[in-house]
């Protein structure tokens, strides 16, 4: 396995209108920068490449266009080609509301275009390098739904007395992607997943119009200053999840960030100290892109951006890239914790994250008992009630064709059946 990767400043200037959560909101100052962060990953045989946004999404059009181009550069697929956005609040607008076209920033997006695509020519320096990969418990978010014994959700940032009854699931495992130097031994590249909106800092006021990447940002930073690694930071199914300290500011940031670059710090210890169990050997890198058609909402037909003009029902896609025995699957939108976490038990790798606001910007898509409940992202939602389900669905026959094209000898009994350990299969570190 060799990487190349690029790290680049993608701050709009001071004054840009903000993606928060009113139009027109105009930033006034710079807490830290927003960056995208490529990782491209040859192993010898084909190539995958890995791209981190700080923006809050992207228009599906836009991320069509850009992933070609970049796949053309490569000599890749398409599907090879992965885009995530963090969804930060306090970064430009960078997707097109129904309501306000107009605020779309184009002038950024055309800029941005430029940018990633020079980076992407300029990746050379390849580097040979050990894989391995690690999952802990992080108790860094919660739901933010509160659904009473009547099945009607509550949206606890309109009724924060309410947090602490609030029992809706949460995932809450950080997910990570270690690169050592072949030689060295040392760390060349972390990549961490954890679900949960970057509002640590959207504080009243001051904090929610200050350019920031918020707690993905603290985390790369926090990770680099002490293993000397870069870092990307991928949102997970984030739908209905936000930071145990939501909304608070700057202090709220650095503690979210730095509590779970610690826990990736400590996982890459633990992975590198027992390499039986996390190094990936041999590691090939893949890419599986599935699309459905999913109807649209009675009351949301015509309520979509322009180019879905005319529509009752969008063709949303699902993508599987994976490096070795661990896959990303790209998600449509603001897939909810729930959706994400089928999808991690529906599939055949050994670790599976979700990359959020991927493949489109759909808004949020849950489950159909969250339309029931209804609720800030039940009232939101676009697709039908089996639209998420049909997603998933997707998603799992994305992760069976990419399995069994990375690893052709379980072609015929592909699912990888564990029946040989014992009952109590506890593995020794070395």
């Amino acid at each position: 396995m060799k990487i190349a990767w690029f790290k680049k400043v993608i701050s709009p200037e001071i004054g840009a209108c903000l993606a928060g959560y009113g139009i027109g909101d105009k930033s006034v100052a710079k807490l830290d920068d927003l960056y995208a962060t490529g990782l491209c990953a040859d192993d010898g045989e084909n190539k995958i490449l890995i791209v981190g946004f700080d923006l809050l999404g992207l228009d599906e059009w836009y991320i069509t266009k850009l992933r070609k181009e970049c796949a053309e550069i490569l000599g890749i697929e398409s599907c090879a080609v992965l885009f995530s956005c963090t969804h930060t609040h306090t970064g430009p607008e960078s997707r097109t509301m129904f309501s306000a076209p107009q605020e779309l920033n184009t002038k950024y997006l055309d800029e941005l275009e430029n940018g990633i695509l020079e980076e992407v020519k300029n990746l050379r320096d390849f580097r040979e390098c050990s894989v391995y990969f690690y999952s802990s418990k992080c108790d860094e978010n919660r739901n933010r739904r509160y659904v009473t014994a009547c099945n009607r959700a509550t949206f606890t940032p309109h009724r924060r007395e309410v947090v602490p009854t609030a029992t809706e699931y949460a995932d809450k495992e950080l997910g990570q992607l270690c690169f050592l130097d072949k030689a060295t031994g040392q760390p060349l590249y972390v990549v961490g997943n954890y679900a949960a909106h970057p509002l640590a800092g959207h504080s009243p006021g001051l904090g929610g119009r200050r350019i920031s990447a918020d707690f993905p940002g603290a985390f790369r930073r926090y990770v680099t200053s002490e293993t000397g690694a870069e870092c990307m930071f991928i949102s997970g199914a984030a739908g209905d999840l936000v930071p145990r300290e939501d909304e608070l500011g700057a202090d709220a940031i650095e503690k979210m960030g730095r509590n779970l670059a610690k826990a990736a710090i400590g996982g890459l210890i633990d992975c590198t100290r027992n390499p039986l169990r996390f190094r990936m050997d041999d590691a090939k890198v893949g890419a599986v892109s599935k699309s459905v058609t999913i109807p649209l909402r009675k009351n949301k037909i015509g309520k979509l951006p322009a180019y879905y003009a005319g529509k009752t029902a969008v063709e949303l896609e699902m993508q599987a890239v994976s490096i070795g025995d661990v896959c990303f699957v790209g998600v449509p939108g603001e897939l909810c914790c729930e959706l994400g976490q089928e999808i991690k038990w529906h599939s055949p790798f050994r670790r599976t994250w979700i990359a959020y606001n991927s493949t489109s910007y759909m808004g949020y898509i849950g489950h159909a008992n969250m339309l029931m409940a209804g609720g800030y992202e039940g009232s939101s939602q676009r697709i039908t009630a089996r639209g998420g389900l049909a997603l998933l669905n997707t998603a799992a026959d994305a992760l069976f064709e990419l399995r069994e094209k990375i690893f052709p000898s379980e072609a015929d009994d592909p699912y990888p059946d564990n029946l040989t350990p014992p009952l109590v299969n506890i593995p020794a570190g070395r």
